[in-house]
């Protein structure tokens, strides 16, 4: 379905966190940053109350998404989901759980039925849904798990780190560092691989993406010196990803791989555990990386950050992770597009 005239859809996150801060902030440099058209999902009046308390002038407009990309010039377009108690910046409530969670599950649905050109979505606090009874480990597992409600299959998604000057995915994500090694695949640093690819060159615009891989161990397991894990599990996979076609080097020294003439040689790197990962990611980019998860049926983006409860409603909270998740959005949205209508 053509989505070129329908808005990103973007939801609230936890409404006591800065995700309504960043929001209105976003929708006012809207013009300055020449941002794509947005709409909001989240409760009207409590986005009002924010403005107000933040002391800034947002004119919001409850929306539709089929009238929200016409609106957004002149107000912030809302989608109308009601809170179960009154919201106080930085008491996250469980009680208002269900609807944070709601959110999230209508912007999907929306975006997959074509009434938006992609998800962005706010900071969430796990603890807070957990205590409102959300089963699932994050954001980015709900999310798949949606995706996989519709499409009637597994979806296995792919946590990418985009930044100004790197764009890097972990193979393994949210466990202990000590269970890494057992966790480790051949398996799964292919399929992780595999995805990166296909979403480099589809909503990316990079053709041939040339993905530098790094090993698990110091220096890469210096011959099996210091580990046998890059000779015995990355190396096969890397050989096997070069036998599909795919532009995969390594395995590389993780210390080693992300200075400035090293990231020249490749667009995109993979890691074998998260802080592998996300330290670079986070040094290089700390205020404008984006979260985005490879491997969906649509494209979804996330600050890269959290909520910063003890920041909500005080005005100081930077919003330059939002724009960036929302600009990016919005080029992955056309890239894919052309993408699409090229490949017909």
């Amino acid at each position: 379905m053509n989505r070129s005239s329908h808005a990103l859809a973007l939801t609230m996150g936890d409404p006591a966190g800065i995700g309504p801060d960043l929001t209105l902030a976003a929708w006012r440099a809207r013009d300055s940053l020449e941002l794509p058209a947005f709409f909001l999902i989240g409760d009207p009046g409590m986005f009002e109350a924010r403005a107000k308390l933040l002391g800034i002038d947002v004119a919001i407009a409850e929306a539709t998404p089929e009238t929200a990309a016409g609106l957004f010039a002149t107000a912030l377009p809302v989608l109308p989901i009601k809170m179960a108690k009154p919201v106080r910046p930085g008491e996250p409530d469980p009680d208002n759980g269900s609807s944070v969670i709601e959110a999230i599950r209508l912007a999907v649905e929306l975006t997959l039925a074509g009434h938006a050109r992609a998800v962005v979505t706010n900071p969430i606090a796990k603890s807070v849904l957990y205590a409102a009874g959300f089963k699932f480990p994050g954001h980015t597992e709900y999310l798949a798990h949606l995706a996989g409600q519709s499409l009637g299959t597994t979806v296995t998604p792919v946590m990418l780190l985009s930044g100004p000057h790197l764009r890097v995915a972990p193979v393994t994500i949210h466990i202990p560092l000590k269970d890494v090694p057992a966790t480790l695949s051949t398996v799964a640093i292919i399929e992780t691989a595999r995805i990166m690819a296909s979403d480099l060159a589809s909503r990316f615009g990079i053709h041939a993406p040339r993905i530098a891989i790094s090993g698990l161990n110091p220096h890469a397991g210096e011959d099996g010196a210091l580990g046998k894990e890059d000779a015995e599990i990355v190396a096969p996979a890397i050989a096997a990803l070069q036998a599909e076609g795919i532009d995969a080097f390594g395995p590389l020294p993780a210390d080693t791989m992300f200075h400035a003439e090293a990231r020249a040689g490749y667009d995109a790197a993979l890691c074998m555990y998260h802080d592998q990962a996300l330290i670079p990611a986070k040094t290089l980019g700390f205020h404008d990386s984006v979260n985005v998860t490879l491997g969906l049926p649509f494209i979804r983006t996330s600050p890269d950050h959290g909520t910063a409860f003890s920041l909500a409603g005080t005005g100081v909270a930077r919003a330059d992770s939002l724009v960036a998740a929302i600009r990016l959005a919005g080029t992955m949205a056309e890239t894919e597009a052309r993408h699409t209508s090229s490949a017909a």
